[in-house]
């Protein structure tokens, strides 16, 4: 069975990250991968290196986040092309991995070929989830969420199709966070630099915080036009104890400095994969209480929840995280490790999109490349 996986950006974001996770599963049950996004990212030559084959597209440029008149119309303009263009390349099924292909793939597939849909992120503009719900029972998809939140602008659609939530999942690590509890508390922000991702109010709430002895650290690099709110965030950086990592993969490597990861996202985001990596890394967070992150962070369990996204919350809930005794932050850490193991270990998310997938290879009447004869 080929299966060819389309994607929208070839940066390594949550999504690409949760495609290459997938893609050893998908060599193990002796299918092929084909992944096929526009752009000169690190995704070819990482989807390349775990044995897919790749494909360019012509598609955009388009940033992440909000789209201007002429992205919308340059969208339209180019929906016959890009659909003529998925549909020239062999396979069985299409796993669209973000949703603005997923009215091209919809085109191209139509009724003949299985296609899924994995939905990573919030539709939050009415025009975005009504295109989306479009194609979604044009094909007939299956959909699969990385959790509640992001399904909501679908529901319409989502009563006659296949729908399943598959949690962000993350590997276990290598190393352990070696939290000092010392003079100085390390808190850090993970993720690339974008708006959503909220380095501008972390940088906001350390102002607020300047009478506490707290180095701050910025890991990630501006990604899918990002540059200028990185450079916005530079500028709000000055004067304070800031330590820039840029991009970095080795994550926990990173999570193991911090004495705490601040997620401060904005509204529309959905269980960053950030999130999990700590639990499993043994690193407290702290997240706003927005999207979809109260659905894997229950406050005062296993972790805290600052309310709102604005820097006043923020630094609120980094003065309680401070004055808490290093028994409660032991027993956060502890439970925010078992929900790791409960709910977002690698295997159970590589078994449940399998499980999607065999399923479909068995009503299309495809046989494992490596099952018994």
């Amino acid at each position: 069975m080929k299966i060819l996986f389309l994607d929208q950006f070839s940066d390594l974001g949550g999504a690409q990250q949760c495609l290459l996770d997938l893609l050893p599963a998908i060599q193990e049950q002796g299918w092929e991968a084909i992944v096929a996004v526009p752009g000169e990212g690190r995704l070819f030559a990482e989807a390349e290196r775990l044995g897919a084959k790749t494909q360019r597209l012509r598609s955009g440029p388009y940033r992440s986040g909000s789209k201007s008149v002429a992205d919308i119309c340059r969208f339209g303009l180019e929906l016959p092309r890009l659909a003529h263009s998925i549909s020239a390349i062999p396979a069985d099924v299409l796993y669209v991995n973000g949703p603005r292909l997923l009215p091209a793939a919809s085109r191209a597939a139509g009724q003949r070929i299985p296609l899924i849909f994995h939905a990573h992120s919030y539709l939050g503009k009415a025009y975005a989830a009504r295109l989306a719900r479009h194609a979604l029972q044009r094909s007939r998809a299956v959909v699969i969420g990385s959790c509640h939140f992001v399904l909501q602008p679908l529901q319409a659609c989502l009563e006659n199709l296949e729908t399943h939530v598959v949690p962000v999942a993350a590997r276990a690590p290598g190393v352990q966070s070696q939290r000092s509890r010392g003079p100085k508390t390390r808190i850090g922000l993970i993720g690339r630099i974008s708006p959503e991702k909220g380095q501008a109010e972390m940088l906001r709430a350390a102002r607020l915080l300047a009478d506490a002895e707290i180095e701050w650290v910025i890991c990630g690099a501006p990604l899918m036009g990002a540059d200028d709110y990185h450079a916005a965030v530079r500028r709000l950086a000055e004067g304070l104890r800031v330590e820039w990592m840029g991009w970095r993969d080795d994550v926990h490597e990173v999570l193991a400095t911090l004495d705490l990861l601040v997620v401060p996202s904005a509204p529309g985001e959905a269980t960053t994969r950030v999130i999990p990596e700590a639990f499993a890394a043994g690193v407290p967070v702290i997240a706003t209480s927005s999207g979809g992150i109260p659905e894997i962070v229950q406050h005062g369990e296993n972790g805290y929840l600052a309310g709102s996204a604005t820097p006043e919350d923020l630094a609120r809930a980094v003065r309680e995280f401070l004055a808490k005794p290093e028994k409660e932050i032991a027993r956060i850490i502890a439970c925010g490790r078992a929900t790791w193991e409960r709910n977002h270990r690698l295997e159970a998310f590589r078994g449940a999109i399998v499980t999607v997938l065999s399923r479909i290879a068995e009503r299309a009447g495809f046989r494992r490349a490596n099952a018994p004869r």
